[in-house]
């Protein structure tokens, strides 16, 4: 069952204080960018070498080595997950960059935002 305009509209203005609001959500949805491979690589590579710690830990039943293996799985997790210094330093795209990129750069969120803006102030 489709929405009626009236719902339409109070979605499309929930959805832009949503985005205007909560930069970590905007971060977070709009994508990341390019993903860090070095980063993914050491930390896929620290994983397997915890894993093998872990495993070596229990057959040999020194507890030190599996403790040691298991805290190496987990940082090569968390380094394998966490984004570069790169993705964390570009701030999310606000209004006013959006609507000097190229309509061909701009997101399909910045079309429907500016497409809302121009009903707003009454030019169609």
């Amino acid at each position: 069952m489709p929405l009626s305009e009236q719902e339409q509209r109070l979605l499309e203005e929930m959805e832009r204080n949503l985005y205007r609001n909560d930069a970590d959500f905007v971060a977070a949805v709009s994508g990341r960018g390019r993903p860090n491979y070095r980063s993914i690589v050491l930390g896929i590579l620290l994983a397997l070498v915890g894993v093998g710690g872990l495993i070596a830990g229990v057959a040999l039943q020194l507890l030190i080595v599996g403790v040691v293996g298991f805290a190496l799985m987990f940082a090569g997790v968390l380094i394998a997950i966490t984004p570069g210094k790169r993705a964390a330093r570009q701030a999310p795209a606000g209004a006013t960059e959006s609507s000097s990129r190229p309509r061909a750069q701009r997101g399909f969120m910045d079309r429907l935002n500016d497409r809302w803006d121009r009903r707003q102030d009454g030019d169609r």
